[in-house]
């Protein structure tokens, strides 16, 4: 969504259109392989040849992004119990199995989080916007007026019409941090 919104909103995107947009994400990925390698990949000079566009880039590899770079992230932040369903679907639709209990799977990803939130403060290179997933589709008008915030020259109205709710597939019920509700009209 954030990307799609950045993409309305005027940027470039950076992105290789290996993976279509499918059931599980019918707008596209948006993404780059060469993200995949960031760990490992000793020449990340693309990073700095994508000065000024928007690059996906998921939570756990921003530690190995380049230091001597500095980097506007929006973080999209979604209801882990929500996660958890998504993507258990998307694997189940694949045939694809994952032997992790959902409550390790849990813990992990609170770890994580809490990583990258320690990273993005302590870390000069980073400015960063976090946004609540469930809030941008309630109030996308909001969500784009933040995102402007961190990055200049966007179109907010353009980032806003983007949003669309009848994607929003794996709901928390509210109040219920183990319990989640699935409607057919999209992720």
């Amino acid at each position: 969504m954030a990307m799609k919104m950045l993409e309305a909103g005027g940027m470039e995107i950076v992105t290789d259109g290996e993976r279509e947009a499918d059931e599980d994400n019918p707008r596209g990925y948006y993404e780059d392989e060469r993200v995949k390698d960031l760990a490992n990949a000793p020449d990340k000079s693309w990073l700095r040849a994508s000065r000024g566009r928007a690059v996906k880039v998921i939570s756990f590899l921003l530690k190995d992004l380049p230091p001597n770079l500095n980097y506007q992230v929006i973080l999209m932040r979604r209801d882990l119990t929500e996660v958890l369903a998504s993507q258990r679907k998307m694997l189940d639709r694949r045939g694809e199995t994952d032997d992790t209990p959902d409550e390790r799977m849990m813990e992990l990803w609170q770890d994580q989080l809490w990583r990258v939130n320690y990273l993005l403060k302590k870390a000069p290179q980073f400015e960063w916007v976090e946004i609540e997933y469930g809030e941008a589709l309630r109030d996308p008008a909001a969500a784009a007026t933040r995102i402007a915030s961190l990055v200049d020259g966007l179109d907010e109205m353009g980032m806003a019409s983007v949003v669309d709710p009848a994607l929003y597939r794996n709901r928390a019920i509210p109040g219920s941090e183990s319990e989640l509700r699935s409607s057919n009209s999209g992720s």
